[in-house]
């Protein structure tokens, strides 16, 4: 009975201590690429988050992979709020770098082939729809996606 005792208030204290040794790596993640990798989502968002990741952070320039042309686009097109939402959260940036980075575990496990089969801009499946704000004809997959067409959504894209 005292050996279990023993074998329990050990296993507690290497459990505790393990316990504190992950909260020690976690606290010290905080201003560098493993803070920001937990943050990510919240700080650039969903879409963009799941497509580019933060790769490193050296002398307050942060370098993010992009897994397609479109993302390392859309970062440049959103870049400087994305500056303002790192700030927001801590981090001191003051320049982001873009590069194409193809991670090793695809968020979505598809080939390219199975990508644009399902592609939101192929009108020989998705068919045309008018964009509700232009009025132009465009692939519905785009309208389905954004509400408008892939102009438009530009444009909202530089606006803001």
């Amino acid at each position: 009975m005292i050996l279990e005792d023993l074998k329990h208030k050990t296993k507690a204290r290497r459990e505790q201590s393990i316990y504190a040794c992950l909260e020690e790596i976690k606290s010290s993640w905080e201003g560098n690429v493993g803070g920001l990798i937990h943050d990510w989502i919240e700080i650039a968002g969903e879409q963009l988050a799941l497509n580019c990741t933060p790769l490193n952070i050296h002398n307050k320039v942060l370098t993010i992979g992009a897994s397609h042309p479109q993302w390392r686009q859309a970062l440049q097109y959103n870049r400087l709020e994305l500056i303002e939402s790192l700030k927001s959260y801590g981090y001191q940036i003051k320049e982001i770098r873009i590069r194409q980075h193809y991670p090793h575990d695809l968020v979505t496990g598809q080939s390219e082939k199975e990508i644009w089969e399902n592609h939101p801009s192929r009108t020989d499946k998705n068919g045309i729809a008018n964009c509700p704000f232009c009025k132009v004809p465009s692939p519905k997959g785009e309208v389905k996606l954004w509400g408008k067409c892939s102009f438009c959504r530009r444009k909202e894209l530089t606006i803001n």
